[in-house]
């Protein structure tokens, strides 16, 4: 499948959700960084991942403040992640925080180091 395809699908919450796995969410991210930079990329891709899991009835799978840092991260690494993604959230949160119901519905700032400027 190609980008436009990809995109035009999970914006449509036409993808299926066997294309939506974890290389799915860092595709994502990925292409809105290149197309709106990390700003625009956190806000687009927290609103579009949150519609996606609300349009499968699982809203409560989408952790804001996971995505944003994962934008984040991919953005100051020039948009690879080496490793495990959680991992290397774990770096920067405690598992405490991120499953906390604040960390969930907005971003919440790393209570390990901080984020990559």
């Amino acid at each position: 499948m190609t980008d436009a395809q990809f995109l035009s699908q999970f914006h449509d919450l036409t993808l299926a959700p066997s294309e939506f796995g974890h290389a799915g969410h860092l595709r994502l991210a990925t292409l809105n960084l290149r197309a709106y930079g990390t700003q625009g990329a956190v806000e687009r891709t927290c609103a579009g991942i949150r519609a996606y899991a609300a349009h499968l009835g699982a809203p409560d799978k989408f952790n804001w403040t996971v995505t944003e840092a994962l934008v984040r991260l991919l953005a100051a690494s020039g948009g690879t992640l080496d490793g495990d993604a959680r991992a290397l959230l774990e770096r920067h949160y405690s598992p405490q925080l991120l499953a906390s119901a604040a960390a969930r519905a907005a971003f919440v700032a790393p209570d390990r180091d901080p984020l990559p400027a």
